[in-house]
């Protein structure tokens, strides 16, 4: 496999078009619709080897298929998953998010190649931003971290994030679990850094590295307070040429705001420290420290124990939609709630005597 060529990747992972990648093992597509269950049931065996072997290319149609919408996927992906499980778990999940023009898929790239160095294979979810007419990406991670994504130790799948509040993907937990079966020690999950993504991403990752910049002013400015406590390190990028003074002041008015804010790890003191992406220098301390978080909440506890509650809150979360989704089918609410939706506009009613109304049966 030519390793300059990106993966390939449908069009849309919530089209129809992505059902033929499911039987897509041995490179040709074809289209699983019209198969019994018991061929498509052999694609899904075929996926699981495929994706326990290190295959990059049966790993992306496997994501492409937890991705999808369609309803006929779903049976396909759930067994799929439960096949993996028992072999996902043993990476470490690093979530990376920063204030636009950080340089994080230059820090991604730079950190990504240190890791390969060190005997390990990374895979990267980058979540791009999406268009809000086609929900697709506009972003080409594979072309932002060109060295990266050429590697064989690495796997690099940019997903759209359909234009939802936060800019996560629906399924990058599955995703994870995928990437994990495949044999990947590092899991890197990119951030598009627009604000409340950052807490969805805390809530299915190990260790949160926030990304700033020096010299835009007061450093502390225009970040949240909220944000900084999600936060495990904290790096300032681009320390580098004429940038260094300013990026070592900023790291001092971090670390001294630090003390005063509750820290997102027990077990764990969060501090800021300088990095340079484009030279190298402080990618080995990123690492460093990385490996010292996991030992201390290891020797704890505490890892297991928010691996434990991610996994609780993904399953509440899931409740909540599929309760949702079953709400707004239901033939009665679909009948009673443009009439009362108008009522509400028109303030003809108060709003809660109208989800009262709505919820009688």
């Amino acid at each position: 496999m030519d390793k300059r060529r990106p993966e390939w990747t449908p069009p849309n992972a919530g089209s129809e078009f992505a059902s033929s990648v499911v039987s897509g093992v041995h490179g040709k597509a074809v289209k699983a619709d019209n198969q019994p269950m018991a061929a498509r049931k052999i694609s899904v065996d075929a996926l699981e080897e495929g994706i326990k072997a290190g295959n990059r290319t049966l790993l992306s149609r496997a994501i492409t298929l937890v991705e999808s919408n369609s309803a006929k996927h779903f049976e396909q992906a759930q067994e799929l998953l439960t096949k993996l499980l028992p072999v996902s778990g043993s990476s470490i999940r690093i979530g990376i998010t920063g204030v636009p023009g950080a340089g994080k898929s230059t820090l991604i790239e730079s950190f990504g190649l240190h890791l390969i160095e060190h005997g390990k294979k990374v895979a990267v979810l980058a979540i791009d931003p999406s268009s809000t007419i086609s929900k697709g990406s506009i972003l080409g991670d594979k072309t932002r971290m060109e060295q990266l994504s050429r590697h064989e130790m690495s796997f690099i799948r940019p997903s759209p994030s359909s234009g939802k509040l936060g800019g996560v993907a629906r399924k990058t937990r599955e995703s994870i679990v995928l990437c994990e079966a495949a044999g990947f020690d590092v899991i890197l999950i990119e951030t598009v850094g627009v604000g409340q993504s950052e807490t969805t991403v805390r809530s299915m990752v190990d260790f949160f590295l926030l990304m700033q910049i020096a010299g835009a002013g007061d450093e502390l400015q225009g970040i949240k307070k909220g944000i900084i406590e999600l936060a495990d390190l904290i790096v300032v990028n681009k320390a580098d040429q004429d940038n260094i003074q300013r990026a070592q002041l900023a790291v001092r008015e971090y670390n001294n705001a630090l003390h005063y804010i509750r820290h997102a790890s027990k077990n764990w003191q969060t501090k800021a420290i300088t990095c340079s992406a484009i030279t190298g220098d402080g990618i080995s301390d990123i690492w460093e420290i990385v490996q010292q978080f996991c030992q201390a909440t290891r020797s704890t506890g505490s890892f297991q124990a928010r691996r434990k509650a991610q996994t609780l809150e993904w399953f509440d979360a899931l409740i909540t939609e599929a309760v949702l989704n079953r709400f707004h089918q239901d033939p009665d609410i679909k009948q009673k709630l443009p009439r009362l939706e108008q009522a509400v506009a028109e303030g003809e009613l108060p709003v809660a005597l109208a989800v009262s109304q709505l919820l009688k049966p």
